[in-house]
């Protein structure tokens, strides 16, 4: 393992080159990482290694401002190039390092961040917001039966809790330092987002075994049997219905869907670059007397060139509008929100269909061991999102000029 060593002033980072360097080692075994399964821990420590987990976190350079967000989504479609399970992993690290931000105070915000800051925490968890119906829709995480978060905070003196319940998180419960979770107040309903220490003897995870794709995300269930959570672990209040959601607030799931979508196009990038180079050696190999290139191999990369840059175009202008919309904070108006939430909703819905498209192509396009696994993430990756719901809810705002909910879509 050679990976970056951890930097010692964010203001002083190379981003990209460190990034670059992360990847180019999780890609030397992913194929054998993939094979072999478990818990990420040895890829969580590449991370924490590197020190990307603090890209978000003050005082990284511009951390206020939009594109420190670019260069968070960059490294995270990077990193799912080599590896889309630990492209997820950092993924939802990096949505729920703002949880303080998008959901409470600017005091609170800065609380948790410094904290964050100085324990080098790896965040995993979820986020739900009311759906409109009852009950709440994903923000990072799933529910057990749709309804609620599954878990509950019994209060105590002090403004202290006692979580306790058991929920399902996509992403990093067996190797997080904090996990940020949603639980219902036994005594006021209200829904408050806490953090809770993983090494409590309360907490227990089951990673979720048999995965076909996405192996080492390092998701599964999470029992929470009498964890006590301090005053200083709340993080905010989710609003009980979808009519009260503050525009910013309501930026989270979109953050978390968009960046999903750079791991679902980092695993198509990722595929492609590996087929390119698998034929190319093909093509070396060949007899000096063999003739040139396959007329019909050239339109098949042309062809999935062309839908990973057309994927990549889309995603562009999504991730330029929320590095914009981000700053505005809780000035964020209603239809500042629903221009993001288009775009990001337009991102999902041409990679998901691109990187099924270009993942199952370059199955067909080599013969050789490793690809299924950029398939098979892929279509764990895009199995939940619907192309024709989001192209639906596209044309509804183009052509009515309908807002698209503050709720999930």
């Amino acid at each position: 393992m050679a990976t970056a060593t951890a930097p010692t002033s964010a203001d002083d980072v190379n981003w990209p080159r460190v990034t670059r360097e992360v990847a180019d080692d999780l890609a030397a075994d992913a194929l054998a990482r993939d094979r072999a399964g478990g818990p990420p821990f040895d890829e969580a420590a590449r991370l924490r290694e590197a020190g990307l987990p603090a890209l978000l976190t003050p005082p990284a350079p511009k951390a206020d401002g939009g594109a420190d967000w670019r260069t968070a989504c960059a490294a995270v479609k990077e990193i799912a190039a080599a590896d889309g399970s630990i492209g997820e992993l950092l993924a939802h690290h990096y949505v729920l390092a703002w949880s303080g931000r998008f959901l409470g105070s600017g005091d609170a915000a800065a609380r948790f961040e410094r904290r964050a800051r100085s324990g080098r925490w790896l965040l995993a968890g979820g986020i739900d917001l009311p759906d409109g119906d009852g009950g709440t829709g994903d923000g990072g995480g799933s529910g057990d039966d749709g309804a609620g978060p599954g878990l509950t905070l019994v209060p105590r003196e002090g403004g202290a809790y006692v979580l306790n319940g058991r929920r399902r998180f996509d992403a990093g419960v067996a190797v997080a330092d904090r996990l940020v979770v949603g639980a219902r107040c036994t005594r006021t309903g209200d829904l408050l987002v806490v953090l809770a220490d993983p090494a409590h003897p309360g907490v227990s995870a089951v990673p979720a075994a048999d995965q076909v794709g996405q192996r080492l995300s390092g998701g599964g269930t999470v029992g929470f049997d009498g964890v006590p959570v301090g005053a200083a672990d709340v993080l905010g209040a989710v609003p009980r219905d979808d009519h009260a959601v503050a525009p910013f607030t309501a930026l989270a799931p979109l953050a978390l869907r968009l960046m999903r979508v750079h791991v679902a196009l980092g695993v198509a990038e990722g595929a492609l670059a590996e087929a390119r180079d698998v034929s190319r050696a093909a093509q070396a190999a060949r007899p000096p007397a063999a003739e040139g290139a396959d007329p019909y191999l050239l339109l098949a990369y042309g062809e999935l060139a062309t839908a990973a840059h057309t994927a990549a175009a889309v995603v562009e202008r999504a991730t330029d509008a929320l590095a914009r919309g981000l700053p505005a904070g809780v000035a964020l108006d209603v239809e500042e929100h629903a221009d993001i939430a288009v775009l990001v909703a337009a991102a999902e819905a041409v990679t998901s269909r691109s990187a099924v498209h270009i993942t199952t192509r370059v199955l067909e396009l080599t013969d050789s061991a490793g690809f299924d696994r950029f398939w098979r993430n892929a279509r764990v990756l895009t199995a939940h999102t619907s192309p024709a719901r989001r192209l639906r809810d596209i044309g509804d705002h183009y052509l009515n000029g309908t807002l698209p909910r503050l709720a999930p879509l």
